[in-house]
């Protein structure tokens, strides 16, 4: 190679030296970026040694699919949440516009199809252009490829500082091992598959990755709609994002653009009169916003942040928590979830309405799950995630445990006091023993002693959960009714009609408190903030004092409209990769938990609580006329700050519920107004009921209300009814005030 005749090497002898050394690796078959480091080429050791060190280096790509966003669905297939760490929506080249494919060849390297991998021509061109004083680029779409690939597995691996970027942090090695895995690459995968692997991987600015995210970001468009300005504005973009951003600075956005049209057009990819029109359009954006997350949700964020933290504490989906987020918000899953948006639409609707504007922050929330399968079908509350001004802003889940809200055991409410809504369970273990709802019992009798002999034949657990003893198992004290009239004897079916309290905790006294705890534990119920079982032999819980959660509530009366069968709750079907591959999902799991008779039973009497007991004013109607068979509980607890409404069609359980959601202690639920109605207490049927009637009335159709299986006729009629009488306690028996429960009087549940 003689170079001391020409006058470029007269004139730049470093140049010279850089020929020198393109020479040498030229004859061991290899190109080396030596622009970027001329030193390396000072003398022939030099060479030899870069030579030697290019050798070394893995002639294979490792190409992982780049990340991608992960999608929420609902189950009709519409989304409910896009979630990413780079905003990312793969498209096959056929997906995109021909306009984008010409524009960034023209523009990024114009010999593309004709080199293979590195552009000797494109690297002499940008040394003329860089000794003349105009620094130029000389990478192949091939090696920005290559570098694209590098990175974005560098942080997939949380090695963010690690990243390579051209001409900030490259070495000479660096740009060696570039340019030989450009090389292998180019006889790996075909001109096509590189620039759609390009086009999908390349960062266009402001969270947007790949030409699909950028074209709706910018244009609200898709990659295959771009139109020639669009697709050459683009193009011109990746060379430097942000200073080429055609929001925050348009001027340097369209100069980038007309100079990729002149490309193309100089190349022949495009008409003069293409040109003409492209040049003389204004840069007009209609920018997209991409809203990442679930507080985004425009339907249903908490029902999606509750399914979020199924997946990211489910060890399928990777040993630690770090590792589950990259798979989730980087590996471009498909996420069906079981929620109805129409049904979702409904509740949300209804708990928006119940507090109107609601300055005092009163807490709305409603959930349904399907009798058989256990899929969440809604889930709503009155809140907004994203902090709003005059809004009820929470970050909260009102209807789950809280382990599974946001913040997890730190934050979450876990539920609340379900009050009556306990009742049917005790009730249930009453048919369980064989006995008639229609016997009589005393419902005068308000006080039980602590030496009360309460049957109960379950052992002492080791760890206290039930906290039994030999001969007494707590006491309550001064009982109280909603209404002075029903301290009488009475019925059990109309005891629990009417949600009568002393008549709660006579039946109990009747049976084994070991059958109550195995009927609660079979259907679901456990304490919202620990996940651990309720105790029934703590005699607050016969009428409802631990916290649990509305689906769990929801789901535990499914089982008695699904014969007897209990169904997890569950709200991801299925769980798909990019590659269309399944990954572990929820599947239906229901287990046999109250017998099939006893079930129909329970139907039976609270299809009277609305007919004629304390739920009788909302009694759900698809018309003014037209009611269909529901059966229901209503609920409230001692300060009427939690008030409910759980119940059922054969298809679709649902639990209402109403009140402070904010934790205080001391708010009570009286002498209140709320939406513009004063109330002196809030009872179940109040606001709740409003809400669960108007919601089932129209959702409940489109899931199956058939009538229920009629119980045996000896659980409804049985013996010639036999009053039980309990004997008062004596002045000795008074219970002392650390042993006293604390029963809920439940005024809400009023037979109005």
């Amino acid at each position: 190679m003689a170079t001391g005749k020409n006058p470029l090497f007269d004139t730049a002898t470093t140049l010279g030296k850089i020929f020198l050394f393109l020479g040498v690796s030229a004859l061991c078959g290899v190109l080396v970026a030596g622009l970027l480091v001329p030193a390396a080429a000072v003398s022939g050791s030099a060479a030899s040694g870069s030579i030697k060190f290019f050798d070394t280096l893995p002639a294979e790509l490792k190409v992982d699919p780049p990340s991608q966003s992960t999608t929420i669905l609902a189950s009709d297939g519409s989304v409910i949440a896009n979630l990413y760490d780079e905003n990312r929506t793969k498209v096959s080249l056929d997906q995109m516009s021909p306009y984008i494919k010409d524009a960034v060849i023209a523009i990024e390297d114009s010999r593309f199809y004709e080199h293979g991998g590195v552009d000797t021509t494109g690297i002499l061109r940008a040394l003329v252009s860089t000794a003349r004083g105009n620094k130029q680029g000389a990478s192949t779409i091939t090696q920005q490829y290559v570098n694209n690939v590098i990175n974005s597995s560098l942080e997939a691996e949380g090695k963010s500082d690690q990243v390579l970027l051209n001409g900030v942090n490259k070495g000479v090695g660096d740009k060696l091992r570039e340019m030989k895995l450009a090389i292998a690459l180019e006889k790996t995968f075909t001109k096509e598959q590189i620039l759609e692997g390009y086009l999908n991987i390349v960062f266009f600015n402001r969270d947007a990755y790949g030409i699909e995210a950028a074209s709706s970001l910018f244009f609200s468009t898709t990659a295959k709609d771009l139109t020639l300005p669009q697709a050459a504005l683009l193009a011109g973009v990746v060379n430097s994002p942000s200073y080429f951003d055609p929001v925050t600075n348009p001027e340097n956005a369209k100069n980038r653009r007309d100079l990729v049209l002149h490309a193309m057009l100089s190349q022949g990819k495009i008409q003069q009169a293409d040109y003409d029109a492209a040049v003389a359009t204004p840069v007009e954006t209609k920018v997209t916003q991409p809203r990442q997350g679930c507080a985004y949700s425009t339907t249903a964020p908490y029902f999606c942040d509750y399914a979020l933290h199924l997946l990211l504490n489910n060890p399928a989906y990777g040993a630690d928590a770090k590792e589950r987020e990259r798979k989730i918000f980087r590996g471009g899953l498909t996420i069906k979830t079981t929620l109805d948006p129409n049904a979702q639409a409904v509740a949300q609707t209804q708990v928006d309405a119940s507090a109107g504007a609601n300055p005092d922050k009163w807490g709305a929330s409603l959930v349904s799950v399907q009798p058989g399968s256990g899929k969440i079908v809604s889930m709503a509350q009155n809140t907004q995630w994203l902090e709003a001004e005059g809004k009820f802003n929470n970050v909260i889940n009102f209807n789950v445990d809280s382990k599974d809200a946001q913040g997890g055991d730190l934050n979450g409410l876990g539920g609340f006091q379900p009050g009556s809504t306990m009742k049917p369970f005790t009730f249930a273990e009453w048919l369980n023993e064989g006995k008639s709802m229609n016997t009589v019992l005393n419902g005068a009798v308000r006080r039980y002693p602590l030496n009360y002999r309460w049957r109960n034949t379950c052992p002492t657990p080791k760890d206290g959960a039930y906290n039994t003893a030999e001969k007494g198992l707590g006491a309550a004290d001064d009982l109280q009714n909603a209404e002075e009239g029903y301290y009488k004897n009475m019925s059990v079916l109309d005891g629990l009609a009417n949600s009568i309290n002393t008549m709660t905790f006579a039946t109990a006294a009747q049976v084994d408190l070991c059958g109550i705890q195995k009927v609660v534990d079979a259907v679901g119920i456990h304490a919202g903030q620990t996940n651990e079982p309720v105790p029934m032999t703590r005699l607050s819980n016969l009428i409802g004092a631990t916290q649990t959660s509305p689906l769990t509530m929801a789901s535990a009366f499914a089982t008695f409209a699904n014969d007897g069968k209990y169904c997890e709750p569950i709200a991801i079907e299925s769980v798909t990769d990019q590659s269309g591959a399944q990954l572990p999902a929820q599947a239906t799991n229901c287990r046999d938990a109250i017998n099939p008779e006893v079930a129909r039973g329970v139907s039976y009497a609270l299809q009277e609580v609305l007919n004629r007991g304390s739920g009788s004013l909302i009694q759900p109607r698809i018309s003014t006329r037209t009611t269909f068979p529901i059966a229901a509980k209503t609920g409230t607890n001692d300060p009427n700050n939690s008030t409910w409404v759980v119940g059922y069609t054969s298809g679709l359980a649902t639990a209402s519920w109403f009140g402070d959601a904010l934790g205080a202690q001391d708010r009570f639920g009286r002498n209140i107004t709320i939406n513009g109605k004063f109330y002196k207490g809030i009872d179940g049927y109040m606001i709740a009921g409003p809400q669960f009637s108007n919601y089932m009335a129209q959702v409940a159709p489109a899931y199956g209300t058939n009538p229920f299986p009629a119980p045996p006729s000896n659980l409804v009629t049985g013996p010639a009814p036999i009053v039980r009488p309990t004997t008062p306690p004596t002045k000795e028996d008074e219970p002392s005030p650390t042993d006293k429960p604390k029963p809920s009087p439940s005024p809400s549940d009023k037979k109005k």
